[in-house]
């Protein structure tokens, strides 16, 4: 069984890459259609063989697989391997990556049939498929680096992939820059592991960091911090970029500069997830601090509704969505900092199928619009677009936790397990997921009427043209539907309640709310039941009254609350002012301070002084030394003689005695 795991996962991996070499070397020779063949296979294979993998490890009890591959390298005594560890984790994180990034290849036929780097865009997808399944199928630390690193080079290299814009190539560098703050706090994190555990490998670290509590360690100042509250927040920093958490999270609605299919790749299954990975994968460490759980709860907590009310403001579709992930992924990490790893990633596996399905939505309408993104500029699109809109009903009463829903499961248990942490800042977090279960479905519905209803906004033009997307991108719609509205009703209970992830995720007994929410689990219809009777169900409807109140039945009350909030209207447009801080003290500051090295260092010293000065000292000496080039002979005898009696004066101590032997002086 061993070695049949192992041959599926190097398929897993394999087969995307080789579509993504195969497009990007052979585009030109393999044409549009060939392109994208070879990339869709391979996503295709992969995503057979990791249904395999899942059905082996979850349906038949295979044995977890941890398998190194081979050396990369050996350095004093440590080796660092290249392998795979294959559990119920791992196994439910490449199927949903391979299914969703598969669902997204094919959709992608339609959107950029017209775009003239085809061949490109399709190679940069499956290469980051590639990336992403190399970081969650990684047993030790280096292999995840080296998949964290490669999903940030190439979502640089997608967010920027219209590289002829000046807002894609700000976009892309803005989200390079962002994410390398974060990995930097990663590496410090995995570097202080390899030096308190001497080891990368997860199963070693695993075993030695309970040895490691109490040790203390001096970071600044005379304050000793705890060594496993030291790793854990330095590697949930890194987290904090890739997963976009306050303050690292300015780059993620930039990303909306890159076409619509990577938009829904990199916020539905790959990029902002894989910290949320990160964090569950490393569950046995993070138990042993609490500093570290209540730091991860607090910033959850924040991003869920303060990005979340964002999205209320914004008109761009795309980037509505946007602030929605950063909010889902501020519910995600809300429940890592409480503990219930696993409602985090079932709510991870749920968020994958309805977003994505919101983004390929949002796209359909882009396409049907001849890409207008401006909400204001749409409206009443159901009766040209049933399917998109329907869909997009679907991905919606997901998003807002409709009862029955996968979204309205997976939402809820997290809500409920926030209310049973007994963490500091455990309240706080509760009052912002229950508050951001109302901005969610506010945003969320104002989007639907907006686009699909109220008042028709669309041009004239653009009318004429209006027509229901193509089958290629409206079948990944209806195929994303289903799991979006029936997964949570076969997943939960075995998921949150059933010991699932018993062979990945670790929980303190004392942080365990989960088993504490499962003693009053009585099946599905009882869940439904008792959602049916709590907030988060009553303050959904708020929601959905207050956007169909606004933007359905008195449309012109938006302007008029935000002509009257004056203050808080221009905060939110400015986006808390993030940016601004950002552009003003680091981008400026980081420029000023180059400048002003530039003219001190480069200019000054090394032009002005080493360059430019030991040049000037050499032809100022060779312009005298040169006068003593005269021609004459006299003075070149009379220069030998002075020198001779200058190498007398300096090397010979008693030189009258010696010209005195040589009859040239009277002895003394």
């Amino acid at each position: 069984m061993a070695d049949y795991l192992t041959t599926l996962c190097l398929i897993v991996v394999l087969a995307p890459l080789t579509g993504s070499m195969l497009a990007g070397l052979f585009g030109s020779a393999l044409g549009r259609a060939g392109a994208h063949w070879v990339t869709i296979i391979g996503v295709a294979i992969a995503t057979l063989a990791s249904a395999l993998v899942f059905k082996a490890q979850v349906f038949d009890g295979a044995a977890v697989l941890n398998v190194n591959l081979y050396e990369w390298a050996a350095l004093g005594g440590i080796s660092f391997n290249i392998g795979f560890l294959v559990d119920s984790l791992t196994a439910t994180m490449m199927l949903v990556v391979t299914f969703v990034s598969w669902m997204i290849h094919v959709y992608t036929i339609g959107y950029m049939h017209d775009d003239p780097g085809y061949q490109r865009f399709f190679s940069y997808i499956s290469l980051f498929t590639f990336a992403m399944l190399m970081l969650i199928m990684a047993n030790n630390f280096l292999q995840l680096f080296f998949g964290w690193e490669a999903v940030g080079l190439v979502s640089y290299l997608l967010i920027g992939f219209w590289f002829k814009r000046e807002s894609a190539i700000f976009a892309n560098m803005k989200a390079f820059l962002v994410n390398r703050v974060g990995d930097f706090g990663f590496l410090i994190g995995i570097a202080a592991i390899l030096f308190y555990t001497g080891s990368l490998n997860y199963t070693t670290v695993f075993a030695v960091v309970p040895s490691l509590t109490g040790t203390t360690i001096n970071v600044f100042g005379n304050a000793d911090w705890s060594v496993l509250s030291f790793i854990c927040i330095a590697l949930f920093i890194g987290a904090m970029g890739k997963s976009a958490q306050v303050p690292l999270h300015v780059w993620l609605p930039d990303s909306m500069e890159g076409p619509t299919p990577i938009s829904a790749l990199i916020h539905a299954a790959t990029m902002v997830t894989a910290g949320i990975f990160m964090v569950a994968r490393m569950s046995p460490l993070f138990e042993l601090s609490e500093a570290a759980l209540t730091f991860i709860l607090v910033i959850g907590a924040t991003t869920a509704l303060f990005m979340g009310l964002l999205g209320v403001v914004q008109h761009d579709i795309k980037r509505v969505i946007a602030y929605s992930t950063l909010s889902q992924l501020g519910y995600m990490t809300v429940a890592l900092g409480a503990s219930a790893y696993s409602a985090a990633i079932f709510h991870l596996v749920t968020h994958a199928f309805f977003k994505a399905l919101l983004f390929l939505g949002a796209g359909s309408v882009i396409i049907a619009l001849h890409h207008e993104q401006d909400m204001r500029r749409m409206g009443r699109l159901s009766r040209f677009m049933p399917f998109t809109w329907l869909t997009m009903l679907a991905g919606t009463l997901a998003l807002v936790g409709f009862p029955g829903t996968s979204g309205f499961f997976s939402k809820d248990a997290i809500i409920e397990a926030v209310h049973l942490s007994e963490l500091p800042g455990a309240g706080y977090a509760y009052f912002c997921v229950l508050a951001g279960v109302f901005i969610t479905s506010l945003y969320s519905f104002r989007l639907l009427f907006l686009v699909f209803h109220g008042r028709d906004n669309v041009d004239s033009h653009a009318k004429g043209h209006l027509f229901e997307s193509p089958p290629v991108v409206v079948l990944p719609l209806l195929i994303l539907a289903v799991p979006s509205l029936l997964l949570g009703l076969v997943a939960i209970g075995p998921l949150l309640f059933g010991g699932y992830f018993a062979d990945a995720i670790h929980v303190a007994p004392a942080h365990d709310v989960l088993a504490r929410l499962g003693e009053d689990y009585h099946g599905v219809l009882g869940f439904m039941l008792h959602g049916l009777m709590t907030p988060p169900l009553w303050l959904a409807v708020a929601g959905f009254i207050v956007a169909w109140y606004c933007y359905q039945l008195r449309p012109e009350l938006p302007g008029r609350i935000a002509a009257a909030s004056g203050g808080l209207y221009r905060l939110l447009l400015n986006k808390y002012g993030f940016d601004d801080f950002n552009q003003a003290v680091f981008a400026r500051g980081a420029r000023g301070l180059g400048g002003l090295l530039w003219r001190i260092g480069d200019v000054r010293l090394i032009d002005g002084l080493i360059v430019n000065g030991s040049a000037n000292s050499v032809r100022r000496f060779s312009g005298l030394i040169r006068h003593a080039q005269s021609g004459f002979l006299y003075h070149y005898a009379f220069a030998m003689i002075v020198g001779l009696v200058l190498l007398l004066a300096l090397f010979v101590q008693d030189w009258p005695a010696l010209l005195a032997q040589y009859g040239l002086m009277q002895p003394r």
